[in-house]
């Protein structure tokens, strides 16, 4: 477990970007009640504390007014303290609620942000695995966790404070006695919960601290199986056809073993620190009683003397073994950490790829094209991949890129479009010029189809009227009666279908560059050249550059390109013979 310092310093990373935010007043104003209102919970305790010597001394006393006097008593505190405990769930899930909605915006805006760090992440294989459960999983924990392990402590420094004074007098009034002798040790009772609580803080280190990174790995191992179950929910069709179902089940009872195996690991590291903690639990409740019986059987302290010493003991001895008591949720609390932290992590490096060596820029030029100039696409690993010394894509202009499967030539699309940084050189786009990449398989959110063709674009840009004649334009008149029905589009629509629906989406931003990526390799050679013939009508300016295969291709193209491999290194090179 690290070390009380690095844990502070930790949460203090995590939490104080959201006190020092647009929201920080709110946020402020909630922490400082329910930190008042803790604190109204303590003193209460101190107030209980002293009604209980004077109601365990009636008693003894056959004091009836007495008796009466403190229940009536007792009942207007424990009111009071009722009414604050309602107050302090409610104002402490306020400020939850408002806490983890300003950490759950800040994180996608820095995850989905404009420089793709989501994208870079994966392709860093930076540590921070399934964002998705650390965004709305370990947010949510690191919250309750925070709040309820910090008013915790909080509660356990001022009960301390508050009956360390109270223990010390009690010790003078119910003197230490042993074997009949009585002994003048001042404050006996402080110091033996002192020492109670530091070997019990010990032994319970001792014997949990393996908790901490098997917590993390079950996280780990949880998330990745709920990751492949949805992968293979996503991928049900092909796993179908390829009579798959024995190899995925396979694969997901190997990745559930892993949880299962650590699981047991912490049963039985938690039964461990259970018995020990249980114990020592049970020992604390008679312990004080063993200490200040022999005073009140030697007649120098009362009943309510006794009682009160005994709250007393075991309220400074629960102060001092607090972190016995939250050592399984401290665990739990650290592995939270180490995954926001990795995230975190992880984000900053992604961000800070375009500061790290050589990368490829992204420049604004005043002309009316896409320019690479020194070129050389890299692998993350720094290996090089493809290169071009200069090349021109004016508007316009229609342009094949061709070479063999694997040569480089989707990165090389992907660092037209800025979004890969890894190599060196330069892209210059036009200023406020507009740029759509459509790959093999676009992407279609779970929405109305509406809204999932012109992402994106807010929904509403574009009216049903002109959806319905671009479905029409691509072959998908059928569609037009499903533009309000939401469903899995890249899951219920073929392959083809979808590459259909990628060329409606282009034909309704109308960018002034497109990039398609073998985004009509799904369809026959027919379909394939209505589509492109449909570009040349709908979009006469827009520059398209194209990857593919198919020799008919070139009919539809100016210039055709190569990627021609020479030592490891594919050099983008202009062909002759591509028809006009």
């Amino acid at each position: 477990m690290k070390s009380l310092p690095s844990m502070l310093a930790t949460v203090w990373r995590i939490s104080s970007p959201y006190f020092r935010s647009d929201d920080k007043w709110a946020g402020r104003i909630l922490l400082a009640a329910v930190v008042v209102i803790e604190l109204a919970t303590v003193a209460i305790s101190v107030i209980l504390n002293q009604w209980r010597n004077r109601f365990y001394n009636a008693l003894q006393e056959h004091d009836w007014d007495g008796f009466v006097r403190e229940i009536i008593f007792f009942t207007v505190i424990c009111s009071i303290l009722v009414a604050i405990a309602v107050y302090q769930l409610y104002l402490n899930q306020w400020l939850q609620i408002r806490w983890r909605k300003w950490m759950t915006e800040n994180y996608l805006g820095r995850w989905l942000d404009s420089d793709a760090t989501h994208y870079r992440m994966q392709l860093k294989g930076d540590q921070a695995d399934n964002p998705d459960q650390r965004i709305s999983d370990d947010v949510k924990l690191f919250i309750d966790r925070t709040l309820a392990i910090g008013l915790g402590l909080l509660n356990s420094v001022v009960t301390l404070v508050s009956f360390v004074v109270i223990l010390w007098g009690l010790s003078e009034t119910a003197p230490f006695h042993l074997f009949g002798y009585e002994m003048n040790i001042p404050g006996y009772l402080v110091w033996s919960a002192l020492l109670y609580s530091i070997v019990g803080t010990w032994l319970t280190h001792k014997i949990g601290w393996r908790l901490v990174p098997l917590d993390f790995k079950q996280q780990q191992y949880e998330a990745d199986f709920r990751f492949n179950l949805v992968r293979v929910r996503e991928n049900s069709e092909q796993i179908a056809s390829l009579k798959g179902e024995g190899a995925e089940r396979q694969r997901l009872l190997e990745r559930f073993g892993n949880v299962i195996s650590n699981w047991y690991a912490i049963m039985t590291r938690t039964k461990k620190l259970s018995a020990f903690t249980n114990s020592y639990d049970q020992a604390a409740q008679i312990f004080p009683y063993v200490l200040v019986a022999p005073a009140y059987f030697a007649g120098r302290t009362q009943l309510g003397g006794m009682m009160q010493a005994a709250e007393a003991f075991l309220s400074v001895q629960g102060a001092l073994s607090f972190f016995v008591s939250i050592y399984r949720q401290l665990a739990d609390w650290q592995a939270i950490m180490n995954r926001l932290d990795g995230f975190e992590t992880s984000m900053a490096h992604a961000a800070a790829t375009p500061a790290d060596g050589d990368v490829i820029k992204v420049t604004e030029a005043p002309a009316d094209a896409v320019s690479l100039r020194d070129l050389q696409v890299q692998l993350p690993d720094g290996a090089p991949l493809a290169s071009s010394q200069a090349f021109d894509l004016r508007g316009g202009e229609r342009a094949l890129l061709s070479g063999p499967s694997g040569v480089g030539k989707s990165t090389l699309l992907r660092a037209v479009t800025g979004i890969w940084p890894y190599g060196r050189g330069s892209v210059a786009l036009p200023q406020n010029g507009t740029l759509m990449l459509l790959p093999q398989r676009a992407y279609f959110p779970i929405a109305p189809l509406g809204d999932a063709i012109t992402y994106p674009a807010p929904s509403g840009t574009f009216d049903k009227a002109r959806l319905r004649e671009v479905l029409g334009d691509v072959g998908l008149p059928a569609l037009a009666d499903r533009l309000d029905e939401t469903q899995h589009w890249n899951r219920i629509l073929s392959l083809g279908e979808q590459q259909r629906l990628g060329i409606a989406r282009a034909l309704l931003q109308a960018p002034q560059f497109l990039l398609l990526d073998e985004a009509t390799a799904s369809l026959d050679e027919d379909a394939e050249a209505a589509l492109y013939r449909l570009l040349e009508r709908k979009l006469p300016d827009t520059a398209i550059l194209s990857t593919g295969h198919r020799a008919t291709l070139d009919a539809f193209h100016q210039r055709r390109i190569e990627l021609v491999k020479h030592d490891d290194v594919a050099a983008l090179t202009e062909a002759q013979g591509a028809a006009g």
